[in-house]
């Protein structure tokens, strides 16, 4: 934009403006040309690659404004999917700490923390008020309620109790009803509990939600999945189109500079930074203004269904 002002409405030396486009190339096309080369050694030719030849194009017809410009709104439909991408990372990272990072278990008739990880099916944790549940059981010991809306979504407190029958409850602690049940990242509130621990920290029903929001934010909408395919196939059509179009003075009369000019002017014109902007703006708009009338989209695939 600045390079623009200073080139249309100052008598600045030309070289002024040109630094500034320079400036906009290596600014806007760094990440670009380093994901172009992983791509390429890939054997992949996508958006990434098109759009480098577009701007090297545009600057070879001295038309720098319009190549940095191609690659400030690429650029643009990179920074979206990275903070869409940063924005998953994080909501899996705020489930994950739900989960305390030590329980306090008994162990042949003694009291100690370990860490979550090395409880064992079978531990006996025990749960003051206020602390959270670090793993997945059925009570055995003490009376209270627990807060379940961070796992389940339920607003109001589920009382607990010891189950009758502890053997025939950790045979399958699955059917066993809620009153008995307890869920890692749960809050206990009123009163102390012992619980028997019945799976592991990787397989409690945390780890499955953590599991579950994870692929959800990180799948691909069936927009973005069309557009890779097209991509597949537009940009080698694009590219041996530019190629037919340098040796049109073989066909008509003309030199080969009016001919290299039309094959770069077809480049820029054919390079989809729309491609590239388009879906990631709306689906990221879309899931922020739901968000914002307090309905939750886990990420585009959902969004567009």
């Amino acid at each position: 934009m600045v390079g623009w002002l200073i080139e249309t409405f100052s008598e600045l030396n030309e070289w002024v403006p040109l630094g500034c486009f320079v400036a906009a190339y290596v600014f806007g096309g760094y990440y670009t040309v380093t994901e172009a080369i992983e791509k390429i050694r890939a054997g992949k030719f996508e958006i990434d690659f098109l759009m480098i030849v577009a701007a090297a194009g545009a600057a070879s017809l001295g038309a720098w404004a319009e190549g940095a410009l191609l690659l400030f709104l690429f650029s643009i439909g990179h920074a979206l999917e990275g903070y869409a991408m940063g924005r998953a990372k994080r909501a899996i990272e705020a489930l994950s700490e739900l989960a305390p990072k030590t329980a306090r278990v008994r162990r042949d008739g003694n009291e100690s923390e370990v860490p979550v990880e090395e409880l064992v099916v079978g531990d006996i944790v025990i749960i003051k008020p206020d602390e959270r549940v670090p793993a997945d059981g059925f009570v055995i010991g003490g009376e209270s309620s627990i807060n379940q809306a961070p796992i389940t979504g339920e607003s109001v407190p589920v009382d607990k109790r010891p189950v009758d029958d502890i053997a025939a409850a950790a045979s399958d602690p699955e059917s066993l009803p809620p009153e008995h049940r307890a869920f890692a990242g749960t809050i206990n509130q009123s009163g102390s509990l012992e619980i028997q621990v019945t799976k592991l920290a990787s397989e409690n029903t945390l780890a499955r939600v953590v599991t579950m929001v994870s692929e959800a934010e990180t799948r691909v909408s069936p927009t973005q999945k069309f557009t890779k395919k097209f991509e597949r196939y537009f940009v080698p059509s694009v590219i041996a189109g530019v190629v037919l179009l340098l040796f049109a003075p073989l066909v008509i009369d003309e030199t080969f500079s009016e001919s290299f000019y039309r094959a770069m002017a077809v480049l820029v014109a054919a390079s989809p930074c729309a491609l590239a902007i388009a879906t990631p703006s709306a689906v990221l708009s879309g899931v922020a203004r739901a968000a914002r009338g307090g309905i939750l989209v886990k990420g585009g695939g959902p969004l567009e269904s």
